[in-house]
């Protein structure tokens, strides 16, 4: 076995070393005495990242630069959600959001030590960021010329698509026209100034973890990527022989799930579509600007709370749908952690994950061949599926006006809705087998979780208060003229036509805050509240005679009549501003299909929006659905908020990531049933959630069989 010299160090092979063989070394290959072995010269491994960040831009930066030197290659930014959806870190739905699921950015400063020793025009970052993508662009700009950088030279990616976040995560600001015209501004302003910046990576990540099938989420993200195109070709931004390099920078952010030769094969179908719309529509002639770039982080849908250890294979599996076929191997790959359904990683989980990778690329002798699967008719048949049907759920989203149309239409947002429906019916009937959740549960009690309280990372609650008394430090010490000039300027360029990137670069420069910059827009381009899909979505389990479901609607029918009801009234909630919605709009629709009446509102509501609609819909019981880890600060808070409205009667449940010493605290604060990701029968929970009702009523009730 033999490894092949990087040039620092001597090459070393373990049959040569035990039996005094020797090694020779030449710059392309290597060849092992002992063991008569010669390995082939390796192609380049792609871009190994970890998505990353938490609590502070002095904690984030610590990780990253730690991670650096395990030899991670890239780096991938993970914003918290009041960075995202542009709040600053004081504003009232920004409580208890703040460095949760990535670090808060609020102005220059933190950017400044988010990157602090780190040289940005040596490396490569990707920052996941799409409603405020032009903000955290020129932050990073900036700070990059700060340390001599020239923009230029600079590598990276900024997400920047937001049709996703209309469907399926939920951090969109601003109307999808607006929006479309920050997308392409950014993208005309680095192909004159940071040409070797990716402007946009078109996303179908959260299409797959949102219910998307591969056809789907194949058909969405290219619909998407056309309807970018056209916008940048038509705006007269850049100029018609220049298409070709705003191309040839469009990246993809794929998902792989665990059926790995199928993800294989979508691979394969989309690098063929997208080769095909660049020189049929676009009339790209150079084949370097239609190759097909995507970066990957595989799927976190699948991942398990029963029984994690399992998580590993699963992410093993999933990453080599996008590293064995070469001709459609990703450039950049990032994976979850064995525990992201328990909770925040730490940093050893991370490095698992990369050592994952690290394995892979350079143990093993995957990058020594060319494409494994050309030629394989079984392969071609499967893409060529794919790509028939992608094209004609592509020619549907074109008939009704292009794929914003299709999003303000509530189509892709019901259709996604449904698709999710249909798999989750699949888990709870066992037709889809997932081991260690519906069919091979019994397990040896395992080391990884034998003190939960100490197998995930946990952000310091105090965390919350000292960015705020920062950010307000920030706000002394700066110009506030000057503040005031960049916010008008900003303004005036958002109700004209003009690029708004040299506005935002100045109010970076001036000192302006994430806060501030976003409410400047809102007040030109107004709020959006996307479709939630609900209500469109149909019938995914059939409430049969003798089944699960026949059994909860008869108990639903049977507690309204007996507490005077005309029907039993859910609300079902999403406080706070974690916009990953599948779970509140699943228990939505099962409620529904088992004869509740469903209040359900959408994403980014306060405690007090939640509890006021409680108590004007009259409703038997409040369900919260959180996944940033904000449960903590909000659910006591719609507690307490209940019993001040008089409506302490009405039981509240809540679902989401929740570590155990915290359900365990919710319940002890009056929270009736926690429900985490191990929870996977839907009716099910719907059944429980009768039972509390009755409980909260009558507390000698049960429900009846």
């Amino acid at each position: 076995m033999c490894i092949r010299d990087r040039g620092t160090t001597p090459t070393t092979c373990w049959r040569a070393a035990r039996s005094g063989g020797w090694v020779s070394r030449s710059p392309t290959w290597v060849t092992c005495g002992g063991c008569s072995r010669t390995s082939r010269p390796k192609d380049r491994p792609w871009l190994m990242r970890t998505y990353a960040g938490h609590s502070s831009a002095e904690a984030s930066n610590e990780l990253y630069r730690r991670n650096l030197e395990k030899g991670q290659t890239g780096l991938s930014v993970a914003f918290d959600l009041p960075t995202q959806t542009g709040y600053d870190p004081d504003h009232v739905l920004a409580r208890g959001e703040v460095g949760r699921v990535g670090v808060p950015v609020s102005h220059l400063g933190d950017m400044r030590r988010l990157f602090e020793d780190i040289p940005l025009e040596r490396m490569n970052t990707s920052m996941t960021i799409n409603a405020t993508a032009m903000w955290l662009l020129a932050l990073y700009r900036v700070v990059a010329e700060e340390q001599g950088a020239d923009p230029h030279a600079l590598q990276g990616t900024t997400q920047n698509d937001i049709v996703k976040e209309y469907l399926s995560r939920g951090t969109h600001v601003f109307p999808p026209g607006p929006s479309l015209r920050l997308t392409t501004d950014v993208i005309a302003h680095t192909v004159q100034h940071m040409p070797k910046w990716n402007p946009i990576n078109i996303c179908s990540y959260h299409l797959q973890e949102a219910g998307a099938t591969p056809v789907q989420e194949i058909a969405y993200a290219l619909s998407t990527a056309v309807a970018v195109l056209d916008a940048v070709r038509d705006g007269g931004q850049v100029p018609t022989g220049r298409m070709g390099d705003v191309v040839g920078r469009i990246s993809f952010f794929v998902n792989a799930g665990v059926r790995f030769v199928e993800e294989m094969c979508k691979m394969r179908a989309f690098t063929r579509m997208w080769e095909r719309i660049t020189r049929e529509r676009y009339g790209i002639a150079d084949p370097r600007h239609r190759r097909f770039r995507y970066g990957v982080q595989v799927n976190s849908l699948g991942l398990t709370e029963a029984q994690p250890e399992n998580n590993v294979q699963r992410i093993v599996l999933e990453m080599l749908a996008v590293t064995l076929s070469r001709d459609a191997r990703a450039r950049a790959v990032q994976l979850p952690a064995w525990n992201e359904a328990l909770g925040l990683p730490r940093p050893w989980d991370q490095q698992w994950s990369l050592r994952i990778q690290q394995v892979l690329a350079e143990e093993s002798d995957l990058l020594e061949y060319p494409d494994l699967f050309e030629g394989s008719k079984v392969v071609e048949e499967k893409v060529e599926e794919l790509v028939s049907a992608a094209e004609g759920e592509m020619r549907r989203i074109e008939d009704m006006g292009g794929v914003m149309a299709a999003v303000e239409s509530g189509y892709l947002k019901s259709q996604l809705v449904a698709s999710h429906a249909r798999r989750r019916a699949r888990i709870e009937s066992g037709e889809e087998r997932i081991v260690g959740v519906n069919c091979h549960r019994a397990t040896e009690p395992s080391p990884l979780t034998a003190d939960l309280d100490t197998a995930i990372l946990t952000v310091d609650p105090a965390n919350e208060a000292r960015v705020v008394e920062a950010l307000g430090r920030w706000r002394d010490e700066r110009d506030e003229e000057r503040v005031h000039r960049a916010l008008g300027g900003l303004k005036r360029a958002a109700a004209g036509t003009e690029n708004l990137m040299p506005a935002t670069m100045e109010c970076a420069r001036a000192g302006v805050t994430t806060g501030e910059w976003a409410w400047a827009l809102r007040e030109v381009f107004g709020e959006y509240r996307a479709p939630t899909g609900v209500s469109g979505a149909p019938v995914a389990v059939a409430p049969g005679e003798g089944g699960e479901l026949a059994a909860v609607r008869r108990s639903v029918e049977e507690t309204a009549r007996e507490l005077g009801a005309g029907r039993l009234r859910l609300l079902v909630g999403k406080p706070g501003l974690d916009g990953h919605s599948n779970g509140a709009e699943q228990i939505a629709v099962r409620a529904r299909d088992a004869g509740f009446e469903v209040v359900y509102q959408g994403i980014r509501l306060t405690p007090e929006q939640i509890v006021a609609a409680a108590v004007a819909e009259d409703v038997h019981c409040v369900g919260l659905s959180i996944l940033s880890g904000s449960h903590t600060e909000l659910v006591p808070d719609v507690l307490r908020r209940l019993r001040e409205a008089g409506a302490a009667d009405v039981p509240v449940v809540v679902g989401g990531i929740i570590p155990a010493a915290d359900a365990a605290a919710l319940r002890a604060a009056g929270v009736a049933a926690v429900f985490t990701p191990k929870d996977f029968g839907i009716t099910g929970i719907i059944g429980r959630i009768v039972e509390e009702i009755r409980r909260a009523h009558r507390p000698a009730s049960r429900v009846p069989g």
